[in-house]
């Protein structure tokens, strides 16, 4: 699936999903999606941009406008996925130095200093979770990074049995599925997953 085009409509008959890139125009898109809370907490996937002083001073109608004037630079910082022309779902997708939280992590901090696009973080509305949403913007947010350049694409997933809303990072089958393999764990549920670009 490409940005902007239907996924293949399910064997269930469900409408297909259409991902787009996260652009000035789409952000009334994205404010529904995350509603009022801004997902979770009032962060508005700042988390990882913001130190932990930073993020409490901020959390809520501060990191929306900090998030909204990223928006607004043009810098398409994430993917919207649409089923029926409503937002579901979403994905942060961005070079790695623009997360300072995730730079600073000595568990997820850099594994070598070669230019790495990290997924950090997808949110899914209610009513469509476990229907294929985050697998499907994973397979994208890989894809954006590749064309804009990335030779190597990370995400940070969580290995546990049981999953909590806290949980946004994705989960390690999902990640394997997408062709990411584990390179560094230094957390016993926090590894670290690449996929390497192909050079054909």
């Amino acid at each position: 699936m490409s940005e902007g085009r239907p996924s293949k409509r399910a064997a269930d008959g469900e409408p297909a999903l259409e991902i787009h890139q996260l652009t000035p125009d789409r952000w009334a898109d994205r404010e529904r999606l995350f509603g009022e809370r801004g997902a979770a907490g009032g962060c508005w996937c700042m988390w990882w941009r913001e130190t932990a002083a930073e993020f409490g001073r901020q959390a809520g109608a501060g990191n929306r406008r900090a998030f909204k004037a990223i928006v607004d630079e043009g810098r398409a910082p994430g993917l919207l996925a649409y089923r029926d022309g409503e937002p579901v779902g979403w994905c942060a997708v961005a070079p790695r130095e623009e997360y300072g939280r995730l730079q600073r992590s000595p568990t997820l901090g850099p594994v070598d200093d070669r230019p790495v696009w990290s997924i950090t973080c997808f949110y899914i509305e209610r009513r469509h979770r476990k229907r294929g949403v985050a697998a499907a913007l994973l397979r994208a947010a890989a894809r954006h990074a590749v064309e804009r350049g990335a030779r190597i694409v990370e995400g940070y997933p969580v290995d546990r049995a049981r999953l909590s809303s806290f949980d946004f990072t994705g989960t390690v089958a999902m990640f394997r599925d997408a062709g990411f393999a584990e390179v560094a764990r230094r957390s016993p549920t926090r590894p670290i997953m690449r996929h390497v670009a192909s050079d054909h």
